[in-house]
């Protein structure tokens, strides 16, 4: 069987304004470290699945930048969701044009472009892990990530009996929780729902024909166009609520390779190697009886003293300052803005 992996890498990341753009967003965004986030998550993969076997997802008006970005992946391996239909939907095209290059029985592993990952050899042996499983028992494997705080800000997973050594059944998904309950199935060994998929690409498309009206569907009328196909899914749909939810089929390997989503300008001081105050810097910054910051300075001088606490993102002129607290909620700042300052990131 030959392995392939699937990156998804759309959207903008507007928790990330105003350095994130739709012309350059996200997981084009060296965030972590020198390399933005989709070079250095192809970088981990590489070891386990060649260029050549991987497609990268990205939004129609990023094809050029993510080309430009790894110029040693094949073009017909940058995938044009024509528009924003849920991972779902993504996911059920990559298999598909996987079973079209090389068969039914390919194993397909999805991760998303935009991680920080800290152990880079735990990461592709629990993928190989999640890709095992799913040859040896056709089924649908998650990784689930071991939770290291109780985070009200992911869904979690129950893992259920086991069917082989590390392997478990999924017992059940459950949504964001509040922050006492994410308390809770910590402590009763529920693992963080990571996003990250492996499953051979016949069990997937016969899963989501079965369980999938929103999707399947669709597949079947229109799977010789990606414009047709994404353009009859009408709701964007997540696959975790239009399959896996829905299966009989899904088990879960554990992960425990410091796994970070990044999803927001706080999160840089989990995965940013920080000052002796832990403050997370980029840029020209200055800091003096300063803690906990996170600061971006992109062609400006930036200077903190005796703050704790704060997110500080200056660019071309344009600075944002707010709590490391407040920075998951920057959707409603950027959608509050007047059009003039939005024009100018």
């Amino acid at each position: 069987m030959t392995r392939w992996a699937v990156v998804l890498a759309g959207g903008i990341g507007s928790r990330f304004w105003p350095l994130s753009t739709p012309r350059r967003p996200k997981q084009l965004l060296p965030l972590v470290g020198k390399d933005p986030l989709l070079v250095e998550q192809l970088k981990r993969l590489r070891p386990i699945v060649p260029l050549s076997r991987t497609l990268v997802l990205t939004n129609a008006s990023l094809v050029g930048p993510v080309a430009r970005a790894i110029r040693s992946l094949p073009k017909k391996n940058i995938i044009a969701e024509p528009k924003p239909a849920g991972t779902a939907a993504a996911l059920a095209w990559a298999a598909k044009l996987i079973a079209d290059r090389d068969g039914a029985d390919a194993t397909m592993i999805s991760v998303h472009a935009d991680w920080a990952i800290g152990d880079a050899d735990g990461f592709r042996a629990a993928l190989d892990a999640a890709a095992t499983a799913a040859e040896s028992h056709a089924s649908l494997v998650t990784v689930g990530i071991v939770p290291t705080r109780p985070d009200p800000g992911f869904g979690y997973i129950e893992p259920g009996e086991q069917v082989s050594p590390g392997v478990r059944r999924v017992q059940q998904f459950v949504e964001k929780p509040t922050r006492e309950r994410a308390a809770e199935m910590q402590a009763q060994g529920y693992l963080w729902n990571s996003g990250i998929f492996a499953w051979r690409v016949g069990d997937f498309l016969a899963e989501v024909r079965a369980l999938s009206p929103e999707v399947g569907g669709a597949l079947d009328r229109h799977a010789r166009s990606a414009k047709r196909f994404f353009a009859a899914v009408k709701k964007p749909v997540a696959v975790d609520h239009a399959v896996l939810e829905r299966s009989r089929r899904v088990l879960v390997v554990d992960g425990n390779f410091g796994w970070d989503d990044v999803g927001t300008w706080g999160a840089l001081l989990r995965v940013r190697r920080g000052d002796a105050h832990h403050n997370a810097t980029s840029g020209a910054v200055h800091t003096l009886d300063a803690t906990n910051n996170v600061v971006h300075a992109e062609g400006q001088q930036v200077v903190l003293y005796g703050v704790s606490d704060l997110v500080v993102v200056a660019k071309d002129g344009l600075t944002l300052v707010t709590t490391v607290e407040r920075s998951a909620d920057l959707k409603s700042l950027v959608e509050s803005l007047p059009p003039a300052v939005r024009k100018r990131t």
